[in-house]
C-alpha cells in the first residue's frame, strides 16, 4: 500500500490494460511488487468491480496504472531511465521492453507494448559524455547517436578513439 508522503507516484493513463501492465512490470524490473487495487463502483464511468487502479513499485519507484479510457495515450515527452549498471542488465531491459510489440529507438530509447517510452542508460555513459577531453566525448556522442541499443564496449572504443 503507497501511504508514504515522501516523494510522488507516477500515474501511468491505460485504456483497459492497467492489470496487464502491472503484471508485465512486474516481470520485467527485479525489484517490483504489487499494490492496492481499487474497483470502478457502481455510478462511475467504468464497469462496476472492473479495475480503476493497480499501484505496483518497480527499482523503487512508485507508479499508479489508471484505467482511464481511450483520451490519452504515451509519447516520448515523457521517458523513464533505467540506469544499467553492465552490458548484460542494458541487454535484459532492451529485450524484455521490444519483446510482444515494443519498438526500438535510437540513443538507448524504447517504446513498451503499451507506448511507454524508456531510456535504457549504462552507468558510464555519463563519463564518457562529460570526459576532461572534448575530442574523446565527441567520438563517444558520434558513436551513440549511430546506435539503437547501447554497446557499452563501443562506446569506451569511440571514447578511446580506437
Amino acid at each position: 500500500m503507497m501511504t508514504n508522503s515522501d516523494g510522488f507516484t507516477v500515474c501511468l493513463w491505460f485504456d483497459g490494460q492497467a492489470e496487464q501492465a502491472v503484471d508485465y512490470y512486474l516481470s520485467v524490473f527485479r525489484d517490483s511488487s504489487r499494490g492496492r487495487v481499487t474497483r470502478w463502483a457502481e455510478g462511475g464511468p467504468g464497469e462496476p468491480g472492473s479495475v480503476l487502479t493497480a499501484e505496483f513499485t518497480a527499482n523503487g519507484q512508485r507508479f499508479v496504472a489508471l484505467n482511464g479510457g481511450p483520451q490519452f495515450t504515451f509519447d516520448e515527452a515523457i521517458s523513464f531511465q533505467i540506469h544499467c549498471a553492465d552490458q548484460a542488465e542494458v541487454d535484459h531491459y532492451w529485450q524484455r521492453l521490444t519483446e510482444d510489440g515494443g519498438q526500438e529507438s535510437q540513443c538507448g530509447w524504447v517504446k513498451d507494448r503499451f507506448g511507454v517510452s524508456w531510456q535504457v542508460v549504462p552507468a558510464v555513459l555519463p563519463q564518457l559524455l562529460t570526459g576532461d577531453d572534448p575530442a574523446a566525448t565527441a567520438r563517444a556522442m558520434r558513436q551513440l547517436m549511430g546506435m539503437g541499443k547501447l554497446d557499452i564496449a563501443e562506446l569506451q572504443r569511440a571514447y578511446r578513439g580506437e
